[in-house]
């Protein structure tokens, strides 16, 4: 018979402070302004033989990882149907609307995101926790929720699920 567990990590580390404006419309934006972002997973898995699901200190490394990457950065979404980034020399250029507005690369990170929005940056965390199928598949882990906090009392969730991502594979698999 198989146990589940669920593993929270939820870590006072688990954080950035970055800046972003959300996009609001095809003409419209928040202004320029930042937060202190607060990263958790809760994690569902199998329960081994030796009474643990897996080493979590794993997950939580390669979170702490990823919010490093974030930290001090200006957080620009590559994948809005509203804004425009392009290269120039040290900077990133981006228009939305009349507007133009310049970020120095060395100050900011592109992201593949259609806007700087917790429910956004929640999808952005799980895709690289979830990017390797095997590794998750040998920790056992079944599904993923993972939240992107901005205060107390305010965030976006994702999830992940195996059964949803097999399920996939197999339907592909048949419609060929």
């Amino acid at each position: 018979m198989s146990r589940f567990a669920i593993i929270e990590i939820d870590k006072e580390e688990l954080k950035f402070s970055a800046g972003h404006f959300m996009i609001l419309s095809a003409t419209q934006r928040e202004s320029l302004h930042g937060h202190d972002y607060q990263v958790s997973v809760a994690l569902h898995a199998h329960i081994q033989q030796n009474g643990m699901a897996f080493d979590c200190r794993y997950y939580k490394q390669k979170l702490l990882a990823l919010c490093k990457t974030l930290d001090y950065r200006f957080l620009l979404p590559n994948a809005s149907d509203f804004l425009t980034i392009e290269e120039s020399g040290e900077h990133w250029v981006c228009r939305l609307s009349t507007e133009q507005l310049t970020f120095l690369k060395k100050d900011s990170i592109v992201l593949p995101i259609c806007n700087a929005t917790l429910e956004e940056l929640s999808y952005w965390f799980l895709q690289q926790l979830t990017a390797d199928q095997i590794e998750l598949k040998e920790h056992g882990i079944e599904s993923i929720t993972l939240k992107v906090h901005n205060g107390r009392g305010e965030a976006g969730a994702s999830q992940w699920a195996r059964q949803k991502v097999e399920a996939k594979h197999s339907a592909n698999s048949f419609s060929a």
